[in-house]
């Protein structure tokens, strides 16, 4: 019964995926294939690339980034909450107020240790 409702999700991720293959296979048949190095080289903006194209990354830059999924993710929560906040009721402003409590203090927390700061 449920898995009848989500069978035109189904169809269109199977459709999508078939189509995008079909794409691809015959832009491979049809389409011109003449790899060079010039073509094959990375591209900055016009200018040939300055250094090794693979240099390490400040570790700040991978921890704003994963605050930043954190949060983002965290804060998908509130729609759910927010569709279904009438039937909720107090119990679920109360654990609405409990979370968005603990996100602040991860918040301040992060904020106090200097990680948005960018330099």
């Amino acid at each position: 019964m449920v898995l009848e409702q989500f069978a035109p999700i189904g169809v269109l991720l199977v459709l999508a995926i078939v189509v995008a293959l079909i794409v691809l296979v015959i832009s491979r048949l049809f389409g011109p294939y003449r790899p060079t190095t010039r073509k094959t080289a990375p591209y900055e903006s016009g200018m040939k690339p300055i250094g090794p194209t693979n240099r390490r990354y400040p570790v700040k830059f991978y921890l704003i980034a994963v605050m930043f999924i954190l949060f983002d993710i965290e804060v998908v929560f509130f729609l759910p909450w927010a569709v279904t906040f009438r039937d909720l009721g107090v119990y679920g402003l109360i654990a609405m107020g409990i979370f968005v409590i603990i996100l602040t203090i991860g918040l301040i927390y992060e904020w106090r240790l200097g990680a948005l700061e960018w330099e």
